[in-house]
Formats: structure tokens, sequence, C-alpha cells
């Protein structure tokens, strides 16, 4: 480990002996006029540049605000497609339910009918046997009271052998149609649940589409001002080699100073990098979770699948899938044809391992378990960004370091935690 850090600072400091060693000597010392001349050029050229330098600032901000912008409007876009599910789910099961009650229903009809048609047979039989009473309209013509004491004997008889029974099919025939008609108004309820999920995934994939399309016209015109201030910079440096004498000497000298500052910082920006790079390829011992727990396990899976592509869309509880459309930057990147995961894809796989089956979308998985203050988190914490923890999600690992998986175009890796756009809380889910 310290002999291929060792190397990486060598390799730096290689590099910056380079840099200095290419630096030109100082021109030879022209009339006064030329140098006024060449002075009143060169500083035109560099207002031009810090002019270009301020519009680049803004367009690179504005640039990475769009690209957050485009992130959170596709976590909404996977939130969509998770609900849309959820209310087809919904409605299949409601339709199986109102399916079940109209069965139900008929067969309680048909068993009404029966007794009914058994019931005008007893009468029939009854009349042929002599009895005054032929239909239960009878009943209420009798002439005298032993007429009406006669059928109402047989009206008992008729009550006793087979009303008793009409009387319960007709209850549950009323059951079954109240519970038919309350299924039916779940279908309704789904159906519309339905719809709503249906245009709100519509309206979701339009914002995303709305969002990709502006940041892939900021990303062309950022790249055309970065093109602009590279002209004007050649020209820049043309126009000061032209400049002579010991005052326009110092003046190249000193911008050679400013210019050498920045790629010092640049280099050692690197050189850091690098060390980061060589030390996170040895395995990782920042974790302080034991060997075999529950928190380690996760972690694992996690970091198991470093290298693995990024695709949005991508993963889950089994491992990376293939990624899905989302109009704009990852179609861009091809992400629809490869395998691998998103954030919350990645997330929906490590916490499988134990047992744990998250939502594929940050927002959902930011409010899946305890809340714990952010100074506070330890390894196996879920990390968020963005308007609800909408944009973003990572695994913290311990020592200021997490694995995610970030952006088109990149692989699963460990990463430095990232403090701009963090929630003030990370998910404790173990």
């Amino acid at each position: 480990m310290l002999t291929r850090l060792s190397a990486v600072v060598v390799l730096a400091m290689a590099v910056l002996t380079g840099t200095a060693s290419a630096v030109p000597p100082p021109p030879p010392n022209p009339s006064d006029g030329e140098i006024s001349a060449s002075r009143a050029e060169a500083d035109a050229k560099a207002a031009r540049v810090g002019e270009l330098t301020g519009k680049l600032t803004q367009a690179e901000s504005r640039l990475q605000e769009l690209l957050d912008d485009v992130s959170y409007k596709r976590e909404l876009a996977n939130k969509a497609r998770v609900d849309l599910e959820t209310a087809i789910s919904e409605a299949e099961a409601a339709r199986r339910e109102a399916s079940a009650a109209r069965v139900q229903a008929d067969a309680a009809a048909k068993a009404v009918e029966e007794s009914r048609r058994a019931l005008d047979e007893f009468a029939a039989a009854s009349y042929a046997q002599g009895s005054t009473v032929g239909s239960f309209s009878a009943y209420f013509g009798a002439k005298s009271p032993e007429d009406l004491l006669a059928r109402a004997q047989l009206l008992e008889a008729v009550s006793a052998s087979g009303l008793n029974q009409l009387e319960q099919v007709t209850r549950d025939q009323g059951t079954a149609a109240n519970l038919n008609a309350a299924a039916r108004a779940a279908v309704q309820k789904a159906d519309a649940k339905q719809a709503a999920a249906d245009e709100a995934k519509k309206v979701a994939d339009q914002a995303q589409q709305v969002a990709a399309e502006a940041h892939t016209a900021q990303a062309a015109a950022t790249a055309q001002l970065q093109s602009d201030k590279d002209a004007v910079e050649h020209e820049l440096t043309a126009a000061r080699g032209e400049v002579n004498g010991l005052e326009a000497q110092r003046r190249q000298y000193d911008q050679w100073v400013e210019d050498k500052k920045r790629e010092d910082e640049e280099n050692a920006r690197r050189a850091a990098a690098a060390a980061a790079a060589a030390q996170a390829a040895v395995p990782a011992r920042p974790i302080a979770a034991p060997s075999g727990s529950r928190v380690q396990t996760v972690i694992d899976r996690a970091l198991a699948q470093r290298g693995v592509i990024y695709a949005w869309g991508g993963g889950n509880y089994d491992g990376p899938t293939y990624g899905v459309r989302d109009g704009g930057v990852a179609d861009s990147y091809g992400d629809y044809r490869k395998i691998g995961f998103d954030c919350s894809g990645l997330m929906m796989y490590a916490f499988a391992g134990v047992g744990i089956y998250l939502p594929h979308y940050s927002g959902y998985q930011y409010n899946s378990g305890p809340k714990v203050p952010l100074s506070q988190m330890a390894p196996g914490d879920m990390i968020f960004w963005g308007p609800g923890g909408g944009t973003h999600v990572a695994l913290y690992l311990g020592g200021g370091m997490m694995v995610e998986a970030p952006h088109s175009g990149a692989t699963v890796r460990i990463s430095p935690v990232r403090y701009g756009g963090i929630m003030p809380y990370v998910t404790r889910m173990l």
C-alpha cells in the first residue's frame, strides 16, 4: 500500500517538474512603441479571457444544476413507474373480486328461482287435492273465516317446508348483490387510480424529457464557450509572446506564476485522486461492522458490484439488469442496452441480502426506515441528496467514504462523501 502511494506521489512530482521545465525563456527587449502596442493587444485578449471565464463558470454551474434536475426528474419517473405498477395490481385484484361476487350473486339468484318453482309446484299439488288455495293470491281472497283458516293452514305448511329456505336464499342473494355492488365500486376506484397513475407517469416522463433537452442545450452552449475561451487563450499566449522588455517580461512572469499555481493545484488534485484510487484498490478497512454481521453483508454486496456499469432504471433484488429509456441523457449513453445498476437499484440489491426489499425510487428509500442526523451516520446507512432524497442515494462505508452508482457513463465505485445538496439525515435500516 505504501509503495503504491509513494509511486503516485513520485509520478505527480515528475509531472510538476516536467511542466516547469517547459516554460519558455524571456523574449528580447523591443522598442517602447512595440511594447505599448503588444501590451495593449495582450490586455485586450486578457480582458476577453476574463469575460469568457466568468461566462464559462456560470454556464458550468447552470449545467450542474440542470444535471441535478435531470437526476431528480428521472427518479420521479421511477416513482411514477412504481406507482403505476401498484395501481395496475390493485385494479386487477378488484376485478377478480368483482368477478367472484358476480358468480356468487348468479348462484344465489338461481337457487331462489328453483325454490320459487318448488313452491309453485307445492301449491298446484295442494289445489289438486281439493284445497281451495291455488296460489298465494287466494290467501287474500277468502270469503269466510273457515276459508281463511284453511288457507292460512296451507300457507303455514308451505312456510314450514319451503319458505324458510326461500328466505335464507333471498338473504344470501341480497348479501351477494351488496358484495357485487361493493366490488364494482372497488373496480371503479381502482380504475380511477390506475388512470391517475398512468397520467402521472406521462407527466413525469414529459418533465424528464424537458429537463434532458434543457441539459443537452446547455451542454452545447457550455462546450461552445469553452471552445471560444480556448481560442482566445491561444491568441492571448501569442500576443504575450510579442511583449518584450523587462516590464513586459515581468508581466509575463507574473502571469506564468499564476498559471503555474493553477497547474500545481491541478497536479496536486490529480495526485490526491490517484492516491485515493490506489488506496481504494486495496480491500477497504474503514468499516466498523464486524465480519458476518447484517451491516457487513449489505456493504459486501454493494462493494462486490464495483466496476459494474451504470444503467438508469437498472438493478433489482437479484443483481444488475438492463436499463430503461429516459428520453435524454441516459439514452445518449445507451443505458437501455447496458446491464447494470442505477443508484436506487444498487441499494435494492445490497439490502436484499438481509431480507430488506426496498422500492426502486430513492425518494421512497429515504422514507423506508428511521432517520439519523448526518453527523451520526455509521457504516450501512443510506445517504441521500436532493429534495426528499429524490436525486441520488449512496451507501456509507465509514471513514468519510461511500459506495454508489453515480451517473450514466460511470461505474459502481467508492467515493468520498459529497456534501453539496446532501440531506441532513441518513436512513438507517439495520
